[in-house]
């Protein structure tokens, strides 16, 4: 990962400054600003949002909202035929694994996982994304409706679990993967302006080979990696099955079969 970009955490009124302090303790923010912030994070009427000052062009700021946008609609739409995550992780009618999800970002995979009825335990390593993806769950998680039902099944548990192998509430049945892939001149398509800010703030994930030998001793049965389809294996690891979608492929790295003993 890449070094971590110093960014303030403020409120937007008195009323909310406990609330800041509470956040910037947990996720080691600072509260005071300087003249040289690229970003900062304020909360206001109980939304936290990530401001980019040194925008190239006039970008609102950046809120994990599941109610809201095509992440919302795929998780209330989605079929578990349809969906190339599902088949990696193993996720069928029958069976929902548990699973970590070892770099979280804006959760919108472990959303999807979710809303097919996975229990999520999510990582994210950012403290800044994971600030935002935690107040985007507690949020979501208060209203009384499928989307809320979905986050419950999520809970974000620090941003080092995945090399301490602590802080998890159930055992891992899968571990899945999608660290942030460094640009190459082959990507034209521009990206969205959320995951513009998104990607200016992390970077890529330059320790990313670091992650699989981790997951796997932690996994029950599996490691699923998702990749860009010209990407090499992480730590140059062949994996033992892939699924491939139109823009991207899952590496699955097999343990033992969802049925079989661990002995």
């Amino acid at each position: 990962m890449t070094t971590t970009a110093r960014v303030p955490i403020l409120a937007g009124s008195d009323a909310e400054t406990v609330a800041v302090k509470a956040i910037a303790e947990r996720w080691g923010l600072p509260s005071e600003t300087t003249d040289n912030d690229v970003f900062q994070l304020w909360l206001t009427n109980g939304v936290l949002a990530l401001h980019w000052l040194q925008s190239p062009q006039k970008m609102s700021p950046l809120v994990v909202d599941f109610h809201q946008g095509k992440a919302a609609y795929r998780a209330q739409h989605t079929q578990l035929k349809n969906e190339a995550i599902a088949k990696a992780v193993g996720v069928t009618e029958q069976f929902k694994p548990s699973v970590v999800d070892g770099t979280a970002g804006l959760g919108r995979d472990a959303f999807v996982l979710a809303g097919l009825g996975c229990n999520m335990q999510l990582i994210e390593r950012h403290p800044v994304v994971a600030a935002l993806l935690d107040n985007g769950l507690h949020r979501a998680q208060k209203e009384y409706d499928f989307i809320g039902d979905t986050c419950q099944r999520m809970q974000l548990i620090g941003t080092d679990n995945l090399f301490t192998g602590s802080g998890y509430t159930q055992e891992p049945d899968v571990i899945y993967l999608d660290p942030m892939y460094p640009k190459t001149g082959k990507q034209k398509a521009q990206v969205k302006k959320d995951m513009q800010m998104f990607q200016q703030l992390v970077g890529s994930d330059e320790d990313a080979n670091t992650l699989l030998e981790p997951a796997i001793a932690l996994a029950k049965y599996r490691v699923v990696v998702k990749r860009p389809n010209s990407a090499p294996f992480l730590a140059v690891r062949e994996p033992n099955s892939q699924i491939k979608s139109k823009k991207h492929r899952f590496d699955v790295y097999i343990k033992r079969g969802f049925h079989e003993s661990a002995n």
